[in-house]
């Protein structure tokens, strides 16, 4: 199959619109604990090295064990392979806790929270770091699923086609950010997370990159 790193103009207005949504636009903030949750993105552990050094927490949580969309990048999980990258980028291990069973972003909230209270580490404010486009349902999760702590999301500050040339595949990247609106919609529904506002013109471009075609992580 061949990628590109591209986006195609015709779709490039909608796949902004979604780009958009996606990111919760908090401002930088202190807090208790950062959470780098599992992906196929190396991203995610390279952020929170980043804001680790920056001083915005003192203690990093890497969760995830994998998806079918992971195993073979990540054959040991993603945390584990997060931990490698985030020790390569001078992390200290002393600074790293790994949670490496969850295997979706419910997970990620429920067994981070098990392993702090284990520790007994007190949290009251969590920095979610994520995909760009993962921000909003990962942020509606953890308010459903952790009420009582104030939650941050962060990404690495990459525009658009910086990240889609850093993943390498412009498809995969649609795809995952047609994937998430719905994922929003059901979950709520579900009481998974709690709902977020979707608007209209998120749901025509939504639609519209649907009907071109970008169908392959819908649930």
């Amino acid at each position: 199959m061949t990628t590109t790193t591209a986006l195609p103009t015709a779709i490039r207005a909608d796949v902004e619109t979604l780009w958009d949504y996606h990111d919760m636009h908090h401002p930088a903030m202190t807090t208790d604990i950062g959470i780098g949750l599992g992906s196929h993105d190396l991203g995610v552990a390279t952020c929170a090295a980043q804001l680790l050094a920056a001083g915005r927490f003192p203690c990093i949580v890497l969760t995830g064990a994998n998806a079918p969309s992971t195993i073979e990048r990540f054959p040991r999980g993603e945390a584990v392979h997060y931990r490698e990258h985030a020790l390569s980028l001078g992390v200290p291990d002393t600074a790293i806790l790994v949670e490496p069973r969850a295997r979706n972003t419910g997970e990620n909230i429920t067994l981070t929270r098990e392993l702090l209270a284990e520790r007994g580490i007190e949290v009251a404010s969590v920095t979610l770091m994520s995909r760009p486009y993962q921000q909003r349902r990962a942020y509606a999760t953890c308010r459903k699923l952790w009420p009582e702590v104030d939650v941050w999301c962060a990404s690495l500050p990459l525009a658009l086609d910086e990240y889609v040339a850093s993943i390498g595949d412009a498809d995969r990247v649609v795809n995952m950010l047609v994937g998430d609106p719905q994922r929003i919609d059901v979950y709520a529904a579900k009481g998974f997370a709690i709902p977020q506002d979707i608007p209209g013109k998120v749901r025509v471009a939504f639609q519209r990159l649907v009907d071109a075609g970008y169908t392959t992580r819908l649930v």
